[in-house]
Order: structure tokens, then sequence, then C-alpha cells
């Protein structure tokens, strides 16, 4: 427990507030502690409270040390509850909230109108909507549901997880006054795909803030209806970094990378400063589009952000995106200097390694992986799969597939059986392949036979290969890829009869071989595209930033 002592001189008070003011991580924020212990600090309220709202909320991704901090409190006051609610709230641990809640009753203390609208909000967050349910009692019980916080919080609540007639019967009267009720509902009716009726409710706002357009514009995005929300966007009295983030993450979610980047040019020019949100769509937009000279930029601007401190999610974007770029020696830059990483940072360098032919690395990093004792999931053992199928390593592969199985309890999805259907397929082990297929516990899909056709099309093995065909056509009959593999393999063995066959096939069908597609790299940044077989003049230019 945190003992009592005598407080301390107001001199060394000053110090600490002064020191809080530069506490922007968690080793900065536990030698203030430490501080804190050793002048004999640790149990003035003032110095506590501000410690657990460092912890809580000022300071990203520290809500697990700010528990440790809390419980070792004695007797915490309520602010101090609230903080610690409001804290795991917006934390990447919500649940905690809804435990800290039911701890709080058990020691009978007794909440305000401040306690009710964190826990409501992890409920939201969490689509619990039992417990959001049983919330909603309590604010009742305690006769809080007048109060316009927890009134709005409660509309906020049943508007996007709970019940939506129960959200406008809330939005009464008094609540009609209020903005931020207003914005709730919009949100509510956005988030469900209703934008009919939450664009009526925006155009009957009585006074439209930020937050309200910020919603509106979202639920746009959230629904790629991008120029409805361009339309919006361009309304806006005046932006902030939400706005500008919603309409660039709208439209790499929509696959319009490039009008990605060029909103970024424009937050640029109109001064607004992007935040890590902004980096991570950015990041995915450059992946997408192979630009690795416009992603080396955007790291530039990253370092400038934080100081030279990258942190676990930005740092797994630029892994992404180099190894997506054809940069791997960039990413395994990116990934040594991660002073913290997840179980995403070793699947995205092993991945990228993997893909990018450096096998050995690949299985080299998961080894290293495993003896810092970071648990792989399924995704890791895709990466490894994958690593020893493009080296030819069929005994590590097998040993791997069952390793995953034995010692991490993962159960084989698809793509695991797939990578080990390439893996024989590559080694010329087709019997085996087929084998390995009939092993699995639910059916294969179109994938693992079309790879095992294109196995059968390297080692010319004509048997198999009408086989896997045939198992192919039950499930698709419209990709004219999988007749010019089969036709390929009659060609390949001098049975031309049965290539044509394929091809009389094709035409039965009515499926036609689609044309080869090039892109050819021009000045001034843009790109021409080229049909094979066609009179080679550009059919489409498409504006690159």
């Amino acid at each position: 427990m945190i003992r009592k002592t005598v407080a301390t001189k107001s001199s060394i008070c000053h110090q600490i507030s002064y020191l809080w003011r530069n506490c922007k991580n968690l080793r900065t924020l536990k030698q203030i502690h430490a501080r804190m212990i050793v002048e004999s600090f640790n149990s003035d309220r003032s110095a506590l409270k501000e410690l657990i709202y460092a912890a809580a909320i000022a300071i990203h991704n520290t809500i697990d040390y700010a528990h440790q901090l809390f419980d070792r409190i004695s007797e915490p006051d309520l602010f101090m509850w609230n903080t610690m609610l409001r804290g795991s709230a917006q934390s990447c641990r919500p649940q905690l909230t809804v435990s800290l809640y039911s701890r709080m009753e058990k020691l009978f203390v007794r909440p305000d109108h401040y306690t009710f609208p964190f826990v409501l909000k992890a409920c939201t967050r969490l689509s619990w909507i039992n417990v959001g349910c049983a919330i909603h009692g309590k604010v009742t019980r305690h006769g809080f549901e007048c109060n316009k916080f927890a009134r709005n919080a409660l509309i906020y609540f049943h508007a996007n997880c709970g019940e939506i007639g129960v959200a406008s019967m809330l939005f009464d009267a008094s609540a009609r006054r209020d903005i931020v009720a207003w914005s709730a509902l919009t949100a509510g009716y956005a988030r469900r795909g209703n934008l009919e009726m939450a664009r009526w409710l925006f155009d009957e706002m009585p006074v439209k803030d930020l937050v309200s357009w910020n919603v509106m514009i979202t639920g746009y995005v959230k629904q790629l209806e991008m120029e409805c929300a361009r339309e919006l966007f361009n309304l806006v009295p005046k932006r902030d970094v939400v706005t500008w983030n919603a309409m660039i993450s709208g439209y790499v979610l929509s696959g319009e990378h490039r009008k990605a980047l060029e909103m970024y040019e424009e937050m640029s020019t109109a001064g607004e400063c992007p935040d890590e949100v902004t980096m991570l769509s950015l990041l995915s937009a450059c992946a997408k589009l192979g630009s690795l000279d416009i992603g080396e930029k955007i790291h530039f601007s990253i370092r400038k952000m934080g100081e030279g401190v990258l942190g676990i999610f930005l740092g797994n974007a630029l892994i992404d995106m180099y190894a997506k770029c054809g940069n791997i020696e960039k990413a395994l830059d990116v990934f040594r200097c991660m002073r913290e990483k997840d179980a995403t940072s070793w699947n995205s360098i092993i991945v990228g390694l993997a893909f990018s032919g450096y096998m050995n690395e690949s299985i080299s990093v998961f080894e290293d992986m495993r003896k810092k004792k970071f648990r792989p999931n399924e995704i890791t053992f895709v990466g490894v799969l994958i690593a020893c199928s493009h080296a030819g390593k069929v005994n590590e592969g097998r040993a791997y597939f069952n390793l995953m199985k034995d010692a991490y309890n993962i159960q084989p999805n698809v793509k695991h059986y797939g990578c080990m259907v390439d893996l024989f397929g590559r080694a010329g082990l087709l019997n085996e392949a087929f084998e390995f297929i009939d092993t699995m516990e639910f059916e294969p899909n179109a994938i693992i036979w079309r790879t095992l056709l294109g196995a059968c099309r390297i080692h010319c093995n004509v048997e198999l290969g009408r086989l896997a065909n045939e198992k192919l056509l039950k499930l698709r009959r419209d990709e004219s890829g999988d007749y010019v593999l089969l036709s390929n393999i009659y060609a390949s063995n001098g049975e031309w009869s049965g290539a044509e066959n394929v091809r009389k096939m094709m035409d039965e069908t009515g499926v036609k071989k689609e044309r080869g597609f090039s892109l050819v790299d021009e000045e001034k940044n843009e790109f021409l595209g080229f049909l094979l077989g066609s009179d080679h003049r550009a059919i489409a230019r498409e504006n690159a930033c």
C-alpha cells in the first residue's frame, strides 16, 4: 500500500508540477513516480491525482501502469475513480472500465454524474448492449437521467449499439437545445447506415459545431459516399485534423489512393498539422500504390512529429509500406529501430521478407521471435510457410505446420493449407499435395485447386492436372486462366487434341481470355496503360501524385 507521510515543502510541489509538464512517455512517468517516493511525496492527494491523471489519460498507452498505481492507493477519492474510468474507456482495453466500475460498486463508492458517461462510452466501444442497458438502469436509479452528461452518453450508446428508438425518446425538448445530443443521435443514424435520417437531423440542427460536421462527413465516408462527403467537406466553416483525416481515410478505404495523397497536399497547404491517424492512412495509400518516394517523405515527416521515437502502429505501417514498395532493407531498419514491438510488427517483417525473396531471413526472424517469447499467430505461420514454400524447404514446412497445431494450438485455416499445397507443388510432390488436400477438415476452395493446377503445369503432369481442373470447374467456370493452364499442360506434352478441346470448352461457355495489361512510367509522374494485342496506343492515363 502507498503509505501516508507528512506533506512535503511547497518547493518540491512546484518541482513536481514542473516535471508533469515535460512528462510525455512511460519512462519519464516512472522517473517522476520514483522522485515522489524518494521525496516522501507519495501520499499527497494532489500529487497522486496528477500521477493517476498522467498515467491514465495524458500519456498514450500507459493504462496498465495506471491500474498498477491505482491498486496501491489505499482510499482513492471519486476524482481518481472517475479518472481511471475515463482513461480505461478511451484506451485499447475499454473492458477495464466495466470491471473497475463493478469494483467501485462492491466498495460502496457512490458515483456522480461524471461516472456513468465513461462506463457507457466503454460499452459503446465494445458493443456490450446488455451491460450498457444495465448501466442505463443504474443511471435512472441514481437520478442522473436528466443530467445532460449522462443523458448525452445514453443517447450516444443507444444510437450506436442499443435501441435507436430509446435514443430518440431521450432526445426530448431539453436535449434539443444541446448540440452534443444532436451530434450523438446523428452519429447513431449515420453509423447504422441511415444517412437520410442522419442528414435530416444535421440539416435541422439549430447550431452546427465542428463535431457535427465531422460526424456527418464520417457517416458518408463509412458508406463510401465520397462525393457527398467532399461536398460537405467543402462547406465546413473551419476544419480540424479530424475533418481532414475523415476524407483521407475515406479515399483510402474506397481505393482512391491518389486522391488521398492529393488531400494531404491540400491539408499541408492549409497549414493543418497531421497526426498519427493521418500518417497511417497515407502509408496505407503508398503501400497500395507502390509509391516508395512519397512513402519516404511521409517517413521523414513522422520522424519530425515523433521527435525520433517511433510508436508501434506507425512502425508497423512503415514496415508494411517499405516491404510492399520493394525496399525490404528499410523495412528491416524500421523493425530494428522500434523500441516496442507487437505480433503485427513481427508478422509484417516475416511476411515482407518471404514475399521479397529473403526466405532464409524470414525464417530466421521467426526463430528470433520465438526466442524472445513472442507468441506467433495464424498470420505468422502463413508468412513462415510462404518462406518455406519459396525456398523449397519441404521438411521445414511440414515441421512448422505441425508446430502450429501441436505447440501453439492454432487450427489451420484455408490459407495454411494453401501454403502447404504450394510447398508440395513447387517441390514436384504432386501426389503428396493431393493426399494432403484429402486430409483437410473443410472443402478446399478454388485457390487451392488453382495452385495445384499451376504446379501440374510446371511439372507437366497431365493426369493430375486434368483432375485438379475438374475440381476447379465445379467451383467456378468463368476464369479464363484456369482453362489456359490446362490447355498449356496438354500442349507442353504434345497432346494437341486435348489443348484444342479446352479451347472449344472456353468458346462454348463464353469465357474470353483477358488481355495482358502493362503500366509504363512516363515523365511528369504519369502512367500510361497499354493492352497487349491492341494498337499500342495509350488507353488509360491516370495522374499520380
